[in-house]
């Protein structure tokens, strides 16, 4: 590790609740672990004690206590943790009854809404009571169709108090991506918005959820938030009840249902695009303990601190964002565009706030970067001490652009894992320093390695993201998948008993990870296994490109290499630049990277998380059809990959 690529180092790392770990492991098993490294080492080689000691870190509230960590912590599927003990998700995240700010929410073109931890204890108070008169039980599903509001976290917390399943769209989903959710897990309560703000426009939802409705024979109860306007018509859906007409003040107290640690919490889903989604299962127990240690240890996240992620009810960091509570934390909610009325949006908020966490997608700081952001000089940011950012691999330049004209005394942590585990294998580091184009460190407790094709670990060299030992937020299972058989072939099918996550990473001599992109998504030709991030990294930094997409097209026995570009406005592909773009993927990736084609489209595909969907345009390409395409957030531009004569020859 050079210091040339070094862009932040820590000044206190002594102060953070990463050292205190440190110390306690070292007091209570006479070790003298001295680093990151070391305590990395310690904690994948002595899972259970690992585990049992962010229990006690973590002041997991349960009524009683466990009698085994974990049952086998080389068993995948299936490893038991924390048998015996019995808790409630909910009251951990409720452990905090003051008038301290709990909840800010800003939506688009509104003022801020707070509720401080009492006034959030109450709401979910009078909302479990309602939940149980209407005979809400234990696990029952909850979904919910909505905005990032307050009311959400008060329904999924309120839900989780009884022990039901919480499970929750966006409400920009297409009818026919929500049904094929929700009509797997079959809800019998439904919360919803009378619609939604983006870009300074107003949406309707009442519409589409009549729609979703009437193909989800299951729901007995909608429960309608006024959000766009007070009281809403809600006449014309039928067992409808607005939000403030169904809650009502219990009597009695609220009552915390005392669960399994693998009792269920969440059902989250797979993006769909190729499928239909998997939908997977999350433990209350295995969900709240590795939140608790990635947002103490890895975030160094206080009950002083501000917490922003930016992101829909349908994403993971949502479901990570709301855990923040157990810390005692404000959580910052914003529901509408990051960049309305414009692109200094989310710093504004940021400052206004007082936000010290701040949490993006990578696509939203390469857009900033775009767009000649400068938050630096237009705004203060003297609160902020980490950016996040996840969603996919944040490029060398934007790390750049974060120091240059963002702040320069930053934490910028890159953190990958997945709706999968409800969590990360990959996370930031208050101990740590910022490694230009690395995501600072693997996870306590996360067995993490890259593999070649012969269950071989390397080091510095490209390789499968695989997780060699049982970690508690492993999904419990899927849903309507009796024999486990789409689990196992999900996770276990490539290499047996391991779990293999679909991503292309290296980890290098000092831990850190550079992640490549989707290993199903990696390019093959002549036999060189190459991470699309690669090229993207490249190609997106040239001045006249404003997004891209790269594939694998099977060619006369062999791959070659597909690169589509969206072009900036006034700029139009010509011979001279497709020369200039062969030449800096040339200098800077291989020749071996080259492309076969580049050819310019109207269109990049996302997923509503802000996921390029390669693998759908690569279907498309060999004639096949994609069906799944309301998990797009653009379905449209994937008609412009139908029949491209260039991909004939």
């Amino acid at each position: 590790m050079t210091k040339e690529t070094i862009l932040w180092t820590p000044s206190h790392p002594e102060q953070t609740q990463m050292a205190q770990f440190i110390n306690r492991v070292n007091e209570i098993y006479d070790l003298e672990i001295k680093s990151y490294d070391e305590l990395f080492n310690w904690s994948v080689n002595h899972i259970s004690e690992f585990w049992e000691q962010i229990w006690d870190f973590s002041q997991i509230k349960h009524s009683i206590p466990y009698t085994k960590v974990v049952d086998d912590d080389k068993k995948m599927p299936g490893a038991k943790w924390f048998s015996g003990a019995k808790l409630n998700y909910a009251e951990n995240l409720l452990r905090y009854r003051d008038n301290k700010i709990a909840i800010q929410f800003k939506g688009e073109g509104q003022s801020v809404r707070s509720l401080t931890y009492q006034e959030l204890f109450d709401e979910v108070e009078k909302l479990a009571h309602s939940l149980r008169e209407f005979g809400i039980q234990k696990g029952d599903r909850v979904s919910g169709f909505i905005p990032n509001i307050p009311e959400t976290i008060i329904a999924m917390l309120a839900s989780a108090s009884i022990g039901a399943i919480w499970s929750s769209s966006s409400p920009d989903f297409g009818i026919k991506g929500v049904l094929d959710r929700f009509s797997q897990i079959e809800p019998k309560i439904i919360f919803a918005a009378n619609g939604y703000v983006y870009n300074g426009k107003t949406f309707d939802s009442l519409d589409k959820l009549q729609s979703i409705l009437t193909n989800l024979p299951s729901v007995e109860k909608v429960v309608v938030v006024g959000y766009t306007e007070e009281n809403p018509d809600i006449s014309q859906i039928e067992n409808a009840i607005l939000y403030s007409d169904f809650t009502s003040k219990s009597p009695y107290p609220l009552e915390f249902e005392q669960l399994p640690f693998d009792h269920p919490l969440y059902i989250m889903y797979s993006s769909g695009t190729t499928g239909l989604p998997k939908s997977i299962v999350h433990s209350a127990g295995g969900t709240l303990i590795q939140h608790m240690k990635e947002l103490q240890l890895h975030c160094d996240l206080i009950r002083e601190d501000t917490i922003f992620y930016f992101t829909t009810c349908g994403w993971m960091m949502w479901n990570w964002l709301a855990s923040s509570l157990s810390i005692g934390a404000t959580v910052v909610l914003f529901d509408g565009s990051p960049f309305h009325p414009d692109g200094n949006a989310m710093w504004k908020m940021t400052d206004e706030l007082d936000i010290t966490v701040f949490g993006t997608s990578a696509k939203f700081i390469d857009a900033c970067r775009d767009a000649k952001i400068r938050p630096g000089k237009t705004v203060d940011l003297t609160s902020l001490r980490t950016i996040l950012s996840t969603g996919s691999p944040l490029v060398d330049e934007c790390f750049d652009y974060v120091y240059e004209h963002v702040k320069q005394d930053v934490l910028l942590a890159s953190i990958s894992g997945g709706t999968d585990i409800i969590s990360c294998f990959a996370l930031g580091n208050p101990m740590l320093p910022v490694v230009r184009g690395e995501l600072q460190c693997r996870g306590l407790g996360m067995d993490v390695h890259a593999y070649n094709a012969t269950e071989q670990s390397m080091i510095n060299e490209k390789g499968e993201l695989v997780c060699i030992s049982a970690f508690p937020s492993m999904p419990i299972h899927f849903w309507n998948d009796p024999n486990g058989i789409k689990y196992q072939n999900a996770y276990f099918g490539t290499f047996p008993g391991i779990w293999y996550h679909g991503d292309f990473i290296r980890v290098s001599k000092h831990g850190g990870i550079k992640i490549f992109g989707r290993s199903d998504a990696t390019l093959n030709p002549g036999g060189v296994r190459i991470g699309t991030a690669e090229i993207y990294r490249v190609v997106e930094a040239m001045d006249f490109v404003e997004d891209s997409l790269v594939i694998g097209q099977e060619w006369e026995d062999d791959q070659r290499v597909i690169l589509f570009l969206k072009m900036k406005q006034g700029f139009i592909l010509s011979d001279e630049l497709i020369v200039e773009i062969k030449s800096q993927i040339r200098s800077n990736c291989s020749p071996r990277h080259l492309p076969a084609k580049i050819l310019e489209t109207k269109g990049i595909p996302y997923t509503i998380n802000l996921k390029k969907v390669e693998i759908a345009v690569k279907k498309i390409i060999q004639g096949k059809d994609v069906t799944n395409r309301d998990a797009l957030v653009n379905p449209e531009v994937l008609d412009f990959y139908k029949n491209i004569p260039e991909l004939q020859s």
